[in-house]
């Protein structure tokens, strides 16, 4: 049986905007036909008042189209809200996806984040537009053309002709503008996410006089943005002026056929005025349409990348719930490399623990070790092999569910904008009691009674207002919050004085002391003391796992004698 196909997560929010889409064209039904106020004030003025001469009359369709130009502009305001509310809501219906795609992107080093948050803001933006509006009027022209129909056949064909006319205006100008416009996006995001990685590394660049480098670089981007975006506003603009050329030429002309008509006697004598106002009317959308198609063309676009994100980081599938694990760690044959990438970083990656088990993992530089670390916590799939804890592999448990049991350290330390009570409790409710006591088996205890507001302190984005130690001790802390059941550390020791490394022996031995499994990444070797087991790892493969005494034997033993005691090699 043939799995249902996933529905697209966008086109079913843009499907959940249909009552409003409704109520908008409805509203614009009474709006088309309070645009033709002036026409039918135009034509009681020349055939009524004029002839009867009556002040009342006059007055009376004054009030009217007054009335009339009032109600169009409360009604113009009325399916803008209207819009605005389906922004409102498709933003509401695709903020969770969304923000689940970025997260699932990031978590594979992939910096989608802001295109595609981006592209949700676009569309939002798009629905409310002058150009959208005019999209949903198109159809309403026909009502007008049917109208010139009735007054004059001739009219009306000229009026058609003038529609098919500015349809191909509309359609060479998409043709124009689309690839100038496509890049220019790209070089726009391009320039944008170059600046972004600048400004974070402003005090670098400002250190060591690479400013005026990394400027140039990024006015080279930005130059070849702006070109783009000139080329495709050069062609808009020229089709629009072009458009517009067309809807005044059409109105002239359907004045003079209505004159022509007129003398004919086929024609009253304010119809031919009325043909070529109505005329105008038919094109106005289309107009509208062309004016506004850069803004059109950006939804487009960002519709189809957006939808094409939300396709390639779909939800992860919730399994069935788990028991809470012991901590029984398995790496059975394991090959691994960076998500959507084919190159091989670990290559068959063997061991075990027990629960309660600890290991340190050592090796040279781009040995593979922090991919290992992400493969333990689940956040990296294997190409080949599985990790499991209690049997269950990790990748595919709920990150939800298996959070609280996790601890994880990584190489790069990741605050967040908060206090460092909400920063070690994970942003869940702060138990106080817990914080105190992660704070403590760190050596962090001592640092946040010196502040005024001690655990409420801000830290700041991403904890800038700590120091290297001290934001290594709150992610610390953050990992061995509430006592968890398998903790991994990607060097935990990299920023900490003899304090902290002093502090960190006595966290592992107390989380062993608890029955914790613990891996701990490092390049400093003093934490052995109070590790049991220790793996060697370079070029992606174990070249020696056990305890720490027998490894550290075995690396120590000169080369030849290895080989004379393994004669068979």
């Amino acid at each position: 049986m043939k799995r249902a196909k996933e529905k697209s997560p966008l086109r079913e929010a843009l499907a959940a905007l249909t009552p409003f889409v409704k109520q908008t064209f409805y509203f614009s039904l009474v709006v088309n036909v309070l645009v033709l106020a002036p026409t039918a004030y135009m034509m009681e003025v020349y055939d009524r008042v004029v002839n009867s001469r009556s002040h009342t009359t006059l007055f009376m369709l004054t009030l009217f189209v007054i009335g009339a130009y009032l109600l169009h502009e409360a009604l113009e305001w009325v399916r803008r809200q209207i819009m605005h509310d389906a922004g409102m809501e498709l933003d509401k219906g695709l903020r969770e996806r969304v923000f689940g795609a970025i997260f699932n992107a990031k978590v594979q080093n992939i910096p989608a984040g802001a295109i595609a948050l981006r592209d949700m803001k676009l569309l939002r933006e798009f629905l409310p537009s002058q150009a959208f509006l005019a999209v949903i009027d198109a159809p309403l022209a026909l009502f007008i053309l049917i109208i010139i129909f009735m007054m004059a056949p001739v009219l009306g064909w000229f009026s058609v002709v003038g529609a098919v006319v500015q349809f191909a205006i509309g359609f060479t100008n998409e043709r124009r503008i689309r690839e100038p416009l496509l890049a220019a996006n790209r070089n726009a995001i391009s320039a944008q996410s170059y600046a972004d990685g600048a400004i974070r590394n402003a005090q670098v660049i400002e250190s060591m006089g690479m400013l005026g480098h990394i400027h140039k670089r990024w006015m080279n981007r930005q130059q070849d943005f702006l070109l783009q975006q000139a080329e495709a506003s050069d062609h808009g603009g020229t089709n629009a002026a072009l458009s517009k050329l067309v809807q005044s030429l059409l109105g002239s002309l359907l004045l003079g056929m209505g004159c022509w008509l007129t003398l004919k006697g086929e024609l009253r004598g304010s119809g031919m005025i009325v043909g070529s106002i109505l005329g105008g009317r038919v094109l106005a959308p289309l107009v509208q349409i062309i004016a506004g198609w850069r803004q059109v063309e950006g939804a487009i676009e960002s519709f189809n990348r957006l939808e094409s994100f939300l396709k390639e980081f779909p939800l992860p599938q919730k399994g069935m719930a788990l028991p809470a694990p012991a901590g029984a760690l398995s790496v059975e044959g394991v090959f691994a490399g960076a998500p959507r990438s084919q190159v091989q970083i670990l290559k068959g990656v063997n061991f075990r623990l027990s629960p309660g088990g600890s290991l340190a993992i050592v090796g040279p530089s781009a040995s593979g070790k922090t991919t290992l670390a992400r493969l333990l916590v689940g956040i990296w799939p294997a190409m080949q092999g599985k990790v499991r804890l209690d049997g269950n592999d990790i990748y595919l448990w709920d990150k939800e569910e298996l959070g609280q049991y996790i601890g994880y350290l990584p190489q790069n330390v990741e605050l967040f904008e908060g206090t460092i009570a909400e920063n070690i409790a994970r942003f869940g409710d702060p138990e106080p009691e817990k914080v105190s006591e992660a704070c403590r088996l760190v050596g962090l205890d001592v640092f946040i009674e010196q502040l005024p507001k001690r655990y409420d302190t801000q830290i700041g984005d991403d904890g800038s207002f700590l120091s290297g130690g001290e934001r290594q001790r709150v992610a610390l802390a953050r990992a061995v919050y509430d006592m968890p059941r398998f903790v991994v550390l990607d060097e935990p020791n990299a920023s900490l004085d003899e304090a902290g490394d002093t502090a960190l022996l006595n966290t592992i031995k107390q989380l062993r002391a608890q029955g914790t499994t613990v891996v701990v990444i490092t390049h400093r070797l003093n934490i052995l003391g109070a590790i049991e087991h220790m793996l060697v790892l370079v070029d992606g493969q174990v070249q020696r796992f056990g305890t720490c005494q027998e490894v550290m034997e075995a690396l120590q033993t000169p080369p030849a004698a290895r080989q004379s005691s393994n004669p068979q090699g």
